[in-house]
C-alpha cells in the first residue's frame, strides 16, 4: 500500500510504503550532518533500525541540493550501473516488545519547515507517543572516561534527575534534527533529546558515543537492546586510540590533562576544557610549521 503525505500548501514529501499496526510507538531521530560528531547519532540510529521494515521514504529531490550532498554513480567495467541518491527513511523495528520508528539519513539541506511538518504529520498518523532526538557534539573530553550525555526535553518533567542538561538561555545553530523535534512539540508529541559529548581530538567514527546513546535510549524506555556488536567495536577502537596516544606524546599529554580536569573537578567549565584542546591544536600546528 502506498499513500502520499501532504502538508497544507506544500507538495508531497513522503511516500508511505507500509502501514504497520503499532502499539504506542516511539520515534527516534538522528541525521548525518550537523550535531553528529563522531557519527554518534547515525551510528546509534543504524544500530536501532538494523534490518527493520522501511515504512516511509522522503522525496530526495525536495530535500537535497545534490551539489552539496552528491549522489553516488556506480560503474562496472566502465559501464554506468546507476545512481544512488541520498535518502531519508523511516524504519520500523521492534526492540523488547517496544515498537520503534527510526528516522534517519543525510541531514536535509532544503525545505526544513515542510520536512519537519511532514515528519510530525507522519508520526501523528502512526500513533507516536514520544519523540527522541539523538546527536553528538564535539567536546573537550578524554576518550578514557565514560561518554557523558546532555539531556533536553519538551518539559522540565521530561528531564531525568541524573541527566545533565543545559542551564540558562542558550542560542545555538540549529539542525534538521531540532527542526523535526520542534514540529513534534508543536503537534503535541512529548520529546526528549540525548546528545553525546564526543572527544574533539577524534576526527572519525567514535563507537563509544553511539554505544552510550543506544544505552541511554534503552534505559529511558525501560527496554533491553542488544549492544554487543557496538560494545565490541567500541572496545576495539579504545585499544587503537590508546596505542596512538602512547605513540604521540602530545596526544598522551592532552589526554592526561583532560583526565585530571574531569577527575579532580567534575564541574569543570567548558571553557577550561576547550582551553586544553586549543593548547593542543596550537602546539601541534606550531610543531608542523617548524618541520
Amino acid at each position: 500500500m502506498k499513500a502520499q503525505g501532504r502538508y497544507p500548501g506544500t507538495v508531497s514529501l513522503y511516500t508511505l510504503e507500509v502501514r504497520p499496526v503499532l502499539d504506542r510507538p516511539v520515534a527516534v531521530v538522528g541525521f548525518d550532518g550537523w550535531v553528529n560528531a563522531g557519527r554518534s547519532a547515525t551510528g546509534a540510529t543504524d544500530h536501532l533500525s538494523g534490518d527493520g521494515v522501511v515504512v516511509a521514504r522522503f522525496d530526495s529531490d525536495a530535500l537535497f541540493d545534490y551539489r552539496d550532498v552528491r549522489p553516488t554513480l556506480r560503474f562496472s567495467e566502465g559501464v554506468p550501473q546507476g545512481i544512488d541518491y541520498p535518502e531519508v527513511t523511516l524504519t520500523w523495528r521492534e526492540w523488547d516488545g517496544r515498537d520503534m520508528l527510526v528516522l534517519t539519513g543525510p541531514e536535509p539541506s532544503l525545505a526544513w519547515r515542510t520536512f519537519a511538518a511532514s515528519a510530525a504529520e507522519l508520526a501523528s498518523m502512526l500513533g507516536v507517543v514520544e519523540h527522541i532526538s539523538l546527536g553528538g557534539i564535539p567536546w573537550a573530553a578524554p576518550h578514557t572516561r565514560p561518554v557523558s550525555i546532555i539531556t533536553t526535553a519538551s518539559s522540565r518533567e521530561g528531564l531525568s534527575e541524573r541527566g545533565e542538561h543545559p542551564e540558562g538561555l542558550l542560542s545555538v545553530p540549529s539542525s534538521a534534527t531540532s527542526a523535526v523535534e520542534q514540529a513534534m512539540i508543536d503537534t503535541g508529541i512529548p520529546t526528549v533529546g540525548f546528545w553525546a559529548r564526543v572527544p574533539n581530538y577524534i576526527g572519525s567514527t567514535f563507537y563509544g558515543a553511539s554505544l552510550a546513546l543506544v544505552e541511554r535510549v534503552a534505559e529511558h524506555l525501560g527496554i533491553a537492546v542488544d549492544v554487543s556488536e557496538l560494545a565490541s567495536e567500541a572496545a576495539e577502537q579504545r585499544v587503537q586510540i590508546d596505542a596512538i596516544a602512547e605513540g604521540r606524546p602530545d596526544v598522551k599529554t592532552l589526554v592526561q590533562r583532560l583526565e585530571a580536569l574531569v577527575d579532580d573537578e567534575p564541574s569543570v567549565s567548558g571553557e577550561q576544557l576547550a582551553g586544553e584542546i586549543e593548547r593542543f591544536l596550537r602546539s601541534r600546528d606550531e610543531g608542523m610549521g617548524g618541520e
